[in-house]
Parts: structure tokens; sequence; C-alpha cells
């Protein structure tokens, strides 16, 4: 009888969790923000190439990394800026003077100093 009391209170409990987090989803998807209808955190995931570059100022930018931040920069050079100062950025422990660097490395002038002058990162 433990059992199914503990499965009676648990599949509610499940199914609220879920529920809540597709809301969350479908708010996050439907708002149109800095990198438009990406989420911010679809976009930091799609940058998985960079994070040992965003972690670290000396290292080498792979070039999966710098093509990524190009189509991004392509969304808005804003867009890239949230995305790298982002909560899942810092989640990631990203290190943001040397995320915003990564442009500048890539040799992608696209981008400017958005980032720095925006964010106050000199």
């Amino acid at each position: 009888m433990g059992n199914n009391s503990q499965i009676a209170i648990l599949v509610p409990f499940c199914t609220l969790m879920v529920l809540a987090t597709l809301n969350g989803f479908t708010r996050e998807a439907s708002a149109a923000g800095e990198c438009g209808r990406t989420p911010i955190r679809s976009a930091f995931a799609s940058l998985s190439p960079c994070l040992g570059a965003a972690r670290d100022p000396q290292a080498k930018v792979p070039p999966a990394c710098c093509t990524k931040v190009s189509m991004l920069i392509g969304t808005g050079p804003h867009c890239l800026c949230a995305v790298l100062l982002s909560p899942a950025a810092k989640e990631a422990r990203i290190i943001p003077a040397a995320a915003i660097s990564i442009p500048k490395r890539c040799n992608i002038r696209k981008a400017g100093s958005a980032c720095r002058s925006e964010y106050n990162l000199l």
C-alpha cells in the first residue's frame, strides 16, 4: 500500500512540474527578444564549440565557434551580448571579458564593441 500512495502523490507532482516547464518554454519561445524568436538558452547551446574560448581569453578559438558566432551576430550584436552574458553563460562559468573577445579573436569585425560599451566591460 505504501508504494501506491507514493505513486499517487508523485504522478500529480510530476505532471505539474512538466506543465510548468512547458509553460516556461512556450512563453520564452513566443517572446521576441534580443535574438528574435530564438530563446537565449537555445542560442547559448548553439555556442557550445566556444566554451573553452569563453572560459580562457588565451585559448585558441575553434573554427566551429567562429562560424556560430558569425551566425549569431547576423541576428544582431545585441543577441550575441545577451547570450554571452546570460544566466546560462554564468551557470557555465563563462568569463564575460573572454566571451565578448571571441568575435575579435575570430577576426569578425561586424561585432564592434557592442558588448563592451553596453555592459561596461573594457
